[in-house]
């Protein structure tokens, strides 16, 4: 199996709706994009897959030193093989991609967020920055496209909070800011013994409009000049907003289920943002 080959099952067998952005992009840009989003899966499994605490740190370690390799034109990994071609040309900086591997260890130092500053930071590493090396990836004339991407990054990872509420804290895990748990009156063990009360409603309604405003304000940063060469980005965020609308209309039952399109609709919202330009 070769390094691209390898990437592919990755990104195929994840079911992310980032795949199907990918899907129309030219064979280079799809292959660099698809060895990026590999990357992203492996070092998030290192956390998510390893029960071992202390072994996941020696194996995000060994990515770090990895990164580094791969920077030096040595990697060992199949994706960082498949990526290295592609660091020069869409200019992916070393930086951003550790900064990434910052993000997964923060989950094993901090289960709680006391506030939205906070999970801010956070969102910038595991999604803000995926965002500008996407951008990258997809095309960008224009320094504000990479501010648009960051923006939009920060968006998806706020839907997934909103998406994963109950799955995260069966895993120990709250996203969901401390201080506004308490200003919506809800309490870590609602959402541990998965209660959906009014409270929790109020609560997830209020997520959700940040969520949606930060796609806005993401959208309001993207210059006209890049907006079809990033029509990748543009696809994940009529998925995920679709989600999020579909979220809202089951009234935010999320601790106990894990709500989803189903692969043939976000084909369609693929094709049909893809088309549109």
């Amino acid at each position: 199996m070769s390094p691209d080959d390898y990437c592919q099952q990755k990104a195929a067998a994840s079911g992310s709706s980032f795949y199907y952005s990918f899907l129309f992009l030219p064979p280079e840009r799809r292959r660099a994009i698809t060895a990026l989003y590999a990357f992203c899966r492996e070092v998030d499994d290192t956390v998510d897959e390893c029960t071992d605490e202390s072994l996941a740190r020696i194996k995000l370690a060994w990515w770090r030193n990895e990164v580094g390799a791969m920077y030096a034109g040595k990697p060992t990994h199949p994706v960082t093989k498949a990526l290295q071609p592609h660091v020069a040309p869409y200019a992916l900086e070393q930086e951003h991609m550790q900064a990434i591997i910052d993000g997964m260890e923060m989950d094993l130092n901090q289960t709680r967020y006391l506030d939205y500053a906070g999970l801010s930071k956070y969102c910038w590493h595991v999604a803000g920055v995926v965002g500008i090396l996407s951008a990258s990836i997809f095309g960008a004339t224009d320094a504000q496209t990479l501010r648009y991407a960051e923006k939009l990054g920060h968006a998806f990872q706020l839907t997934n909070i909103i998406r994963d509420v109950g799955e995260d804290a069966r895993k120990g895990r709250i996203y969901l800011p401390i201080n506004e748990l308490q200003q919506f009156g809800v309490t870590a063990a609602d959402l541990l013994n998965a209660r959906h009360t009014d409270n929790f409603t109020k609560l997830m309604a209020f997520q959700t409009d940040r969520a949606q405003k930060a796609y806005d304000e993401a959208f309001a940063l993207l210059p006209k000049a890049d907006r079809r060469a990033q029509r990748p980005g543009l696809i994940m965020a009529a998925i995920y907003r679709t989600l999020l609308d579909e979220i809202e209309r089951d009234g935010f039952h999320v601790l106990t289920q894990r709500i989803s399109l189903t692969p043939i609709r976000k084909l369609w919202l693929a094709w049909k943002t893809w088309v549109r330009g």
